[in-house]
């Protein structure tokens, strides 16, 4: 006779009860404030961190600078930066420098901006567009943007054009490919969704998609206005009569640190003042993505 093993299936109310119990003997996460994983922390210990991340170098660099470790000329003291600061102010030579900085930055990226927005969403709507542009856009992307620059001089001399057009070469082919990446996460129940409810091609790219990624294409101009400045500097740093590179090559030829400290301050502070602009524009425009 032959013997049959016979399964014994375990009971959903014993599996239940076992599942139960193991869940029950593992340890708790231990409640932080300081580790929170996507999660906020209180108001007062962000701003606590805020404060010490700004001061912190400040007050790191006071104290080399006044120690004596580092020689005058190479590491200035935040109190002669200072003083550099209110000098170039007062001179007016700090407003016109930025403001002729400020003036090529925003013509190359909002002309970089005019191109990419509706070249990257059509690369990432329609994979026709994509094989068409994507392969050359690849290639020219990895070539620096400065190494343009001879050719730049050689074709448009050394007026504002080859500043503006170098700004425009650096960014938009990484805005253009950003923005067709975040196109291509548009969820496929919303296309089908409006296929669905009669709507055509020119609607669908227009009212869903559009909307769908202008958070990303915001957060992607966030993101790459700082490659425009880094731009700009190079640019004026070759050729140029004012703006904020110029200035710091003519502050190392004489060996005025301080300038050098002051202009690059200065940068620092228009940046975090353009990302702020940009936060501000993407929670004021599209509070429906923070929902």
């Amino acid at each position: 006779m032959q013997s049959q093993q016979k399964s014994n299936p375990v009971s959903p109310i014993l599996f239940e009860a076992k599942t139960e119990t193991q869940s029950s003997e593992r340890p708790s996460l231990k409640p932080t404030v300081f580790w929170r994983i996507e999660e906020d922390i209180p108001p007062g210990l962000y701003w606590s961190l805020v404060v010490i991340s700004i001061a912190l170098p400040f007050v790191a660099w006071w104290l080399l600078a006044n120690a004596g470790v580092v020689a005058p000329v190479f590491l200035p003291t935040p109190a002669e930066v200072w003083q550099a600061l209110v000098e170039l102010a007062q001179d007016g030579l700090l407003s016109k420098d930025i403001q002729a900085s400020f003036w090529r930055v925003t013509v190359g990226f909002v002309a970089a901006a005019v191109v990419s927005v509706p070249l990257g969403i059509g690369m990432g709507t329609f994979a026709s567009i994509r094989a068409l542009f994507e392969p050359i856009i690849g290639i020219i992307r990895y070539m620096p943007a400065p190494a343009f620059i001879p050719l730049l001089i050689l074709y448009l001399g050394i007026d504002e054009t080859p500043k503006i057009t170098l700004i425009f070469i650096g960014t938009v082919f990484y805005n253009t490919l950003m923005i067709m990446d975040a196109v291509k996460f548009v969820p496929k129940e919303l296309i089908e969704t409006t296929y669905t409810l009669g709507g055509n091609r020119l609607q669908t790219l227009l009212q869903v998609i559009t909307p769908h990624v202008a958070p990303n294409i915001i957060d992607a101009f966030r993101i790459n206005v700082a490659a425009s400045w880094n731009l700009v500097i190079v640019a004026e740093l070759l050729a140029a009569e004012v703006g904020l590179g110029k200035r710091i090559l003519l502050a190392q030829k004489f060996l005025h640190t301080e300038q050098i400290f002051a202009y690059l301050i200065v940068l620092g502070v228009i940046g975090f003042a353009i990302d702020l602009l940009f936060r501000w524009l993407l929670r004021t425009t599209c509070r429906w993505s923070f929902d």
